[in-house]
């Protein structure tokens, strides 16, 4: 399972985080100023000053919010989360192809995450468009929705034809970079929480969280 789709906030928490990024004082600023080299040739889109206090508050709101997501936690083991910004995508513009960095600043990249703020009937176009190994997949989610998908795989933002697309960007350091070792712990961990919903605790169950736990000890950093 190399993606994670899931609606991370709730109207509440949404309505609060547009009310504070519309305000008419907010700086936006040319999102090729955080792009690598190469990523900076193809990026064309706006974003929030990450220095400013609005989006200081609104990205403790976010990061605490994945942070404490019991199926985010169980999917990308987070380590930290690097570099969330806002960023807007107006008429006419994109983000083409590219990579992410493998660091950041303040660690290693292993999975990004993009969190839509506005519903898909407000613009056209806009998808995310990511490169997995024999596919290529779009996403446009539901105001609120989250996507996290592995750093390592080529993703592009398709223009936006009207409207304006909003979202939430950010990379985690996972305490088990491999991807292939995270499904694993993922599966077993899932497999393992819902015979506790269907049949409660029970002798057996405990050998397998025991497993879950010693392999998580054994693969993470």
């Amino acid at each position: 399972m190399n993606y994670l789709t899931h609606q991370l906030l709730n109207p509440k928490e949404i309505n609060l985080l547009k009310k504070n990024l519309t305000l008419q004082d907010i700086s936006w600023e040319d999102g090729k100023k955080t792009a690598g080299n190469h990523a900076a040739k193809v990026k064309n889109n706006l974003q929030l000053d990450r220095s400013s206090n609005i989006s200081k508050k609104c990205t403790g709101l976010i990061e605490k919010k994945i942070l404490s997501d019991v199926l985010i936690k169980s999917f990308a083991l987070p380590k930290r989360i690097h570099g969330t910004m806002f960023t807007k995508t107006l008429k006419g513009m994109k983000y083409g192809r590219h990579i992410d960095n493998a660091f950041m600043s303040s660690g290693r990249a292993d999975l990004s995450f993009t969190i839509f703020l506005n519903e898909k009937d407000k613009y056209s176009g806009g998808e995310l468009l990511i490169e997995g190994l024999n596919s290529e997949d779009k996403f446009k989610l539901d105001s609120g929705g989250i996507i996290i998908y592995p750093s390592t795989y080529l993703h592009s933002v398709l223009e936006v034809f009207s409207g304006e697309r909003f979202v939430v960007v950010g990379w985690i350091e996972s305490y088990v970079k491999s991807i292939e070792e995270r499904e694993y712990l993922f599966d077993l961990d899932a497999g393992a929480r819902s015979l506790l919903a269907k049949h409660g605790r029970s002798d057996e169950l405990d050998l397998i969280f025991k497993s879950y736990s010693n392999l998580l000890r054994t693969l993470g950093e």
